[in-house]
């Protein structure tokens, strides 16, 4: 059941009553909305932004002068912060507005713990200035519960002097071709590592699920059910973890790595290509410089084509229900969502603006590193199922353990993906 909010009689708040500035104009010139002696409080989430105390010192300042109000802002950790949400929803110690990682939006919009935005985005001249994935991901049974504040994606980074040594040239594309590539640097040095298969990273398996034409789970009407089971799903999941079972492209002891262990074995040069996040090549160039000059990426290749959805990953920003002044809720949303706020942040953290304008800016003025992540989250970003019940299926694990189970000799991908399915459709069924 979905709580929904009525901020002005008759229906959601106009951006007229609001006094709401347009898509990329100056809020700090003022909202129109009077908060004066109001505080609202924001929560966002500890760890993405190593200038957190700059940017809420300027976001407080901002928004003061934008609408009178005052902000106290709130830096939880990420670790204990789901249930710390579902705690103080609807009672007086919830924010006003908070960070809410994409796959945990949809849930708590259907436990009632946040309102309904689109028709104020709307309004505003919002609607449909996000990347599409991440408004999507923030969208349950037609509502929109949050604006996308930033978002990171995953590709393949390479060493391009050890794929050139190899004779590799090119973007792989398809799976064949990716195939090749790693075959060539295991033959130029039996001592690499080409591609590593990370048991420990869920995020590597789904785009070949999704580039097999497969999915995790399927909707009809109000119900969901597991899909993983399919066959094309099946295919992907065989294709995947054969680099490492059948061609002996990885290596055993990355059955349990997590992102995190590939990354250090790319930095001793132990590793060819392997798939890894947006926010990567600034970590590597800020602590391995010389690694950083060899990079090269490249999209994750479908099946038949050189780009395979990928998971899109971020966080909205959401309003709480609450909250007793929406109106200025809303006015902050907007504010970090959107123009300098947007671009700002994600500068500062590496990872993608939600706004599709700044990314494109982004995108204009980065190198070829970024337009390549670029170019995998617009043409093949992509969200988990967009479920209030995909929560328990994350907390069950049930990814990470087929993709292990399958990795160290447990059970075949076929038999593996069947016991996923049923553990999903159990989980859906409730």
């Amino acid at each position: 059941m979905i709580a929904r909010r009525t901020v002005l009689a008759g229906g959601a708040a106009s951006a007229a009553a609001l006094g709401l500035a347009a898509c990329g104009s100056d809020s700090s010139k003022g909202s129109g909305t009077d908060g004066k002696g109001k505080t609202l409080t924001l929560w966002i989430m500890e760890g993405t932004n190593p200038s957190t105390d700059a940017y809420i010192a300027d976001l407080k300042k901002k928004f003061k002068e934008a609408t009178q109000a005052d902000l106290t802002v709130e830096v939880q950790p990420w670790d204990g912060a789901h249930d710390k949400f579902v705690n103080v929803m609807g009672g007086d110690s919830a924010p006003d507005v908070a960070e809410v990682g994409t796959t945990w939006t949809p849930e708590f919009a259907d436990a009632g713990g946040l309102d309904p935005i689109g028709d104020e985005l709307e309004e505003a001249g919002l609607s449909g200035k996000y990347v599409k994935a991440l408004e999507e991901s923030a969208t349950l049974e037609g509502e929109v519960f949050g604006a996308p504040w930033y978002a990171g994606v995953r590709s393949f980074l390479a060493n391009k002097d050890l794929l050139s040594a190899a004779g590799v040239d090119k973007q792989p594309g398809n799976w064949q071709e990716l195939l090749d590539a790693a075959r060539a640097l295991k033959k130029k040095d039996p001592s690499t590592i080409p591609f590593p298969i990370s048991g420990g990273s869920p995020f590597g398996l789904l785009p070949f699920i999704w580039g097999a034409g497969g999915e995790i789970a399927k909707q009809s009407g109000d119900t969901w059910k597991a899909a993983i089971a399919d066959s094309p799903a099946v295919e992907g999941v065989t294709w995947y973890t054969d680099i490492a079972l059948k061609h002996k492209l990885s290596t055993p002891a990355a059955s349990t790595w997590k992102e995190t262990d590939a990354l250090a074995a790319f930095q001793k040069g132990d590793v060819g290509m392997f798939i890894t996040g947006s926010w990567v090549p600034a970590t590597i160039k800020e602590k391995s410089p010389e690694l950083y000059d060899k990079l090269m990426a490249f999209t994750i290749p479908a099946k038949d084509s050189e780009v395979a959805p990928s998971f899109l990953g971020g966080s909205h920003l959401c309003r709480f229900t609450g909250t007793k002044e929406p109106e200025l809720a809303f006015e902050l949303i907007k504010l970090m969502t959107t123009g300098e706020f947007a671009a700002n942040w994600a500068k500062q953290t590496n990872f993608f603006p939600g706004e599709q304008s700044a990314l494109d800016e982004v995108v204009t003025s980065g190198d070829d590193l970024t337009a390549v992540f670029a170019k995998q989250m617009t043409e093949g970003g992509k969200s988990v199922p967009v479920t209030p019940l995909w929560g328990q299926v994350e907390g069950k694990k049930t990814i990470p353990n087929l993709l292990n189970t399958v990795l160290t000799g447990g059970k075949d991908a076929a038999t593996a993906c069947q016991d996923a399915a049923k553990e999903m459709d159990q989980i859906f069924a409730d």
